[in-house]
């Protein structure tokens, strides 16, 4: 008489089992360090918006006239772009804004002149603000 030789329905339900418990700790960290890869769009692209914004100065003593002198960083895949003037073309912000249909929605990061950088929101699932967001992008 020979001896079946394989797994039980009862080994497989436990292995699945353990399997479903790492999905459901890995899927989830896995998830949110892809996001923290995409916000590095927004805080390279406002950093090189700052240092165009500079160059404009040194050439023109203002940050723009009518609207912010340095183009809008283009080609973003993750984040828009906008610029405002302040205190009579002598000073800017700068806000990099997660699209609302991508996986960066609800961040928002600024930077002014004096290179203050700045986070204004994250979405509900990072939590609440941290205090150091109004002197440092958030993206951990």
């Amino acid at each position: 008489m020979r001896r079946a030789v394989g797994f039980t329905l009862i080994e497989l339900l436990v292995a699945m089992a353990v399997l479903a418990i790492l999905a459901a700790i890995a899927i989830p960290s896995y998830t949110k360090y892809v996001q923290r890869g995409d916000l590095v769009e927004a805080t390279q692209a406002l950093s090189q918006y700052r240092v165009q914004m500079e160059q404009y100065y040194q050439d023109n003593g203002n940050y723009g006239a009518g609207g912010c002198g340095a183009p809008l960083p283009a080609g973003l895949v993750n984040f828009t772009v906008a610029c405002a003037l302040n205190g009579g073309s002598q000073a800017y912000t700068a806000t990099a804004t997660g699209n609302a249909a991508g996986p960066v929605n609800g961040f928002q990061y600024t930077i002014n002149q004096l290179n203050q950088q700045q986070t204004l929101s994250i979405p509900a699932s990072w939590g609440a603000l941290p205090a150091n967001a109004g002197t440092s992008w958030i993206v951990k």
